[in-house]
């Protein structure tokens, strides 16, 4: 059981069924209400769980020793989490969830690119290819074919 808590597939797949479990919710949940208050509510909860999980598992410490880099990075990564999640709202609120979850997920082919351009990854041929897969995929889904 250590060894699955430790591997990052177990953790991308458990994010992969939370990201399911938000499309939906959220769909449900935004019906009636403007999208950008529905995202100040979700991101409400967010604060409050992700601070409670922090100061449970005994890491409140940890947040004054962020380097000054770092939370630089941290902060607009918030800022376009932020975004991120108005324009997903937005889309939630117009169009149907299984159209716009996967054409969301189109964000995996940008860090692809980005991790490879920006950060020097590398990825292998078969990656690739699978970055290509889900570039078409999510053009297929958003298309309604």
């Amino acid at each position: 059981m250590t060894d699955l808590l430790q591997s990052w597939r177990f953790w991308a797949l458990a994010a992969a069924v939370f990201a399911a479990l938000t499309a939906i919710l959220a769909k449900v949940g935004v019906s009636g209400v403007p999208s950008d208050v529905a995202t100040v509510v979700r991101t409400a909860v967010v604060l409050v769980f992700a601070g409670a999980v922090v100061v449970a598992s005994g890491q409140a410490g940890g947040v004054a020793q962020i380097s000054g880099r770092s939370l630089v990075f941290l902060i607009l990564s918030g800022f376009a989490t932020g975004a991120s999640w108005l324009c997903y709202f937005r889309a939630l609120s117009l169009g149907d969830a299984a159209r716009v979850a996967p054409l969301d997920k189109f964000s995996v082919v940008l860090v692809a690119l980005l991790g490879a351009g920006l950060l020097g990854e590398t990825l292998s041929l078969a990656a690739w290819a699978g970055v290509a897969l889900i570039a078409a995929g999510a053009a297929l889904v958003a298309s309604g074919l």
